[in-house]
């Protein structure tokens, strides 16, 4: 039996700040920009983390417009995350999600709700334990 539990593997040697992260058979870098010392040949974590909720977001509007048979065509989403010094008592991640396709009002109202019911909206809404060994 399968298990469905997501995981990922990062690994940075001597190299600033370019890390190699794997999960699920695939490959990709995170790193910084070169300005903090990185060498800017990856997306840095803050936008792994908006990429991750916008492609599930996506995703998962996309698997419901498709069950439904709604007439949408394209998906464009924009995320932005606040400022470090700005996460006091909370992290603001602002989505806009804009739709293509012959839509009626209540569908496109209907899809925004189905955003917010993606995991990883879930997972970034709830409280999170992060436990380290």
């Amino acid at each position: 039996m399968a298990s469905n539990q997501i995981t990922a593997i990062t690994e940075l040697d001597k190299s600033h700040y370019k890390t190699k992260v794997y999960a699920g058979g695939h490959f990709i870098y995170a790193d910084e920009p070169e300005e903090i010392g990185g060498t800017d040949e990856g997306m840095p974590p803050g936008a792994l983390l908006l990429a991750s909720l916008g492609s599930c977001t996506a995703i998962t509007i996309r698997m419901y417009a498709d069950r439904k048979n709604y007439n949408l065509d394209a998906i464009k989403i924009e995320l932005a995350i606040c400022k470090e010094e700005e996460m006091n008592k909370e992290t603001r991640i602002t989505r806009k999600i804009e739709f293509s396709g012959d839509l009626t009002e209540d569908e496109r109202q209907r899809l925004l709700v189905i955003a917010d019911k993606c995991p990883i909206h879930k997972m970034l809404s709830n409280p999170i334990k992060i436990e380290t060994s």
